[in-house]
């Protein structure tokens, strides 16, 4: 096996601008593996205008960096114990003296200078969009928490109790690669418009960002699916690994790693390419999940579901897991997506949430013409199911749950908290997740939407899926 190349970048970065992102991305072409090293404040000094923990979490956020670190040493000690293939350097330090050029190339390093392509409308829209650079405008329902009673410091409170809480995850394992793309204009052969790639980032997704929310919020997650015997499985596995995920995942030699590409130009999604297959798992995976699934139950507090109709989750394994779950008092959350696939929702049964879109309602109850609250509670019927989470896009979620002592139903709404999404992708991965833990820590299901809802604001706020942090979710309540 070859040795992985080794690129070291190293700067103060106080705010990441596009000169960095054009340099940061020169450098991560000339290798394996991005290092950035940010100098401490000591090293800085008056260089220093960010403190240097909000330094490293700004280039730490930046997708394509493999390694990001603090130094408090001189440069040259530095590279002397990194010992990096090539280290990467500004042009317009070309010309000038370069102490660490002699201690690069006494190890048989190289010395490169280069500033990137100035490709300045792509890189402005990766900046705005997967760097978080902006604050994103999200508001609370003021109505709706008066309805219900609700206090900031209620959803803090409950927020703040997600530590601890342990979650199974089962479902479809996707690799989200993102392809940012620069507009070149018409093609005068035909009516099709020509770009150049810019930057391609890959995330999990599908099941595997439920579960990465999950532990970003703070929960003790276990995560059970099938990956395909290639590269991206083994992206997938290394990654749940650094999100502290422990993972249980079949190697399936017969199909790929389900890969979803989004082409992306000018802030809006061009095309859509998925690499995947749709045939149900064999027994013999699906006797390695339900293994591990009554391994894991027997010291759970929340099951989830999250299927994405790829073969992953065939009913029998669903009815058995959800059986035992049930027999052990284990709440269960689900939700089964039908975007581009066909899938039905009602197939899960006995969960205390349920979190379908619209459509996926409508074509589980074979309905067209139902109104939503009409269509929410025949739903939730059908599949014994305590509360419905009916997405509905900009229009926000409709909130049913069954008979009280009072009524013989309850239906609420809560409108798009983000009005200016950037990528409504994983939307509802983020309400699941957020959702469930706080039903499991005691939150009134109007407290539980409320708490999916903000971290729906949130996750649409970025492009790619990124998991959800205990803080992001606080910061906004607070």
């Amino acid at each position: 096996m070859s040795k992985r190349t080794k690129v070291l970048v190293t700067g103060n970065f106080n705010v990441v601008h596009p000169g960095h992102l054009r340099l940061m991305m020169f450098a991560k072409e000339q290798g394996d593996e991005l290092w950035v090293g940010i100098s401490s404040d000591r090293i800085a000094g008056s260089q220093a205008q960010v403190a240097e923990q909000f330094r490293l979490e700004g280039v730490s956020a930046i997708g394509f960096v493999d390694h990001a670190f603090i130094y408090d040493e001189d440069l040259a000690a530095v590279l002397d114990r990194l010992r990096p293939n090539v280290l990467v350097k500004g042009k317009e330090h070309e010309n000038s003296y370069n102490v660490e050029r002699q201690v690069v190339e006494k190890y048989g390093g190289r010395l490169i200078f280069s500033s990137g392509e100035t490709v300045f409308s792509s890189l402005d829209i990766l900046r705005f969009e997967q760097f978080g650079m902006t604050s994103p405008s999200i508001s609370l329902p003021a109505d709706y928490m008066k309805r219900h009673g609700i206090s900031s410091n209620r959803i803090s409170e409950l927020i703040s109790q997600f530590h601890g809480v342990r979650v199974c995850v089962l479902g479809d394992l996707i690799v989200d690669e993102y392809i940012t793309c620069d507009s070149l204009g018409m093609s005068q052969e035909d009516p099709t418009i020509v770009v150049t790639p810019v930057s391609t980032e890959r995330f999990v997704g599908g099941a595997g960002v439920v579960a990465g929310h999950g532990s970003g919020l703070g929960a003790s997650v276990s995560f059970i699916s099938v990956i395909g015997d290639d590269e991206d499985g083994e992206f997938g596995r290394l990654t749940l690994e650094r999100q502290k995920i422990r993972n249980f995942l079949a190697v399936d030699k017969s199909r790929p790693t389900t890969r979803k590409q989004r082409f992306r130009s000018s802030g809006k999604t061009l095309l859509r390419v998925n690499h995947l297959s749709q045939n149900p798992i064999s027994r013999e995976l699906q006797d390695f999940a339900l293994g591990h699934a009554i391994e894991v139950l027997e010291d759970s507090d929340l099951l989830v579901f999250s299927d994405f109709n790829h073969g992953c989750l065939p009913q029998n394994l669903v009815d058995q897991i959800t059986s035992h779950a049930v027999s052990r008092g284990i709440r269960i959350a689900a939700d089964s997506q039908s975007s581009s696939q066909i899938g039905n929702v009602s197939r899960f049964t006995n969960t205390d949430l349920l979190t379908p879109t619209e459509r996926e309602a409508r074509i589980a109850m074979h309905s067209n013409e139902d109104g939503l609250v009409v269509l929410a509670e025949k739903l939730r019927s059908l599949t014994e199911s305590k509360n419905i989470l009916l997405k509905l896009g900009l229009e926000g979620v409709i909130v049913h749950t069954g008979p009280s002592s009072k009524r013989e139903f309850v239906t609420d709404r809560i409108g798009a908290l983000n009005r200016s999404p950037v990528d409504v992708a994983g939307a509802g991965d983020s309400l699941l997740i957020a959702s469930a833990l706080a039903r499991v820590v005691g939150a009134s299901i109007w407290e539980a939407a409320l708490v999916g809802s903000l971290a729906s604001a949130i996750q649409v706020s970025r492009v790619g899926n990124i998991p959800l942090t205990q803080l992001e979710l606080q910061s906004i309540v607070q």
